[in-house]
């Protein structure tokens, strides 16, 4: 009879300072297991010999989730930057594409791709609008040719007159005439 006492005691004792976590998931769903709950569920670690509970090492929690919330920001960033250099390199291709069907408009060098890992200094600033900025040199150097002033397109640039609220672009002609366009100008 004492042994089964002291193994009924013993098995109690054990039980008595198990940790119990009542995980809260986002539905409002409660479940009570022995190991510790998933990060995206609300977690309370209850002592069963008093009956009390607490959520287990908060700050701890608090630090993983400002992880999380700031990889999901660096992955949206990534995200974000891998689309416009797609939507850059696309424009940039329009453009290479105008040129070779259209050799006696443009010279072989006249729209040359901004490569978003190797700007020139003065598109450096403009860099989250490359695509519009490739889009915007192809029109400028088309709006150049139908003045009827420019016959054939040796550069189409952005200029360092450019501001945020108003980029600027440079077009050069073979004939020697130069023309000044604003993004407000082509967008008409």
């Amino acid at each position: 009879m004492r042994i089964t006492l002291l193994i009924l005691g013993s098995l109690f004792s054990t039980y008595a300072y198990a940790e119990i976590y009542k995980c809260t998931d986002l539905t409002g769903k409660t479940n009570y297991q022995s190991k510790p709950c998933d990060q995206a569920q609300k977690t309370e670690q209850i002592n069963v010999k008093t009956g009390d509970s607490k959520e287990p090492d908060q700050g701890k929690q608090v630090l993983e989730k400002q992880e999380l919330e700031e990889k999901l920001k660096q992955e949206m960033l990534l995200r974000k930057e891998t689309l416009l250099k797609q939507e850059a390199t696309s424009e940039s291709a329009k453009n290479q594409f105008l040129i070779k069907n259209n050799p006696d408009k443009f010279s072989a060098f006249s729209i040359p791709p901004y490569v978003p890992d190797q700007l020139p200094d003065v598109a450096k600033n403009y860099q989250n609008r490359l695509p519009e900025i490739e889009r915007l040199r192809r029109e400028a150097a088309e709006k150049a040719l139908a003045t009827g002033l420019c016959t054939r397109v040796e550069a189409s640039e952005l200029h360092s007159k450019s501001t945020k609220k108003a980029l600027v672009f440079l077009v050069s002609c073979s004939s020697g005439k130069t023309f000044y366009f604003t993004e407000q100008e082509l967008v008409k």
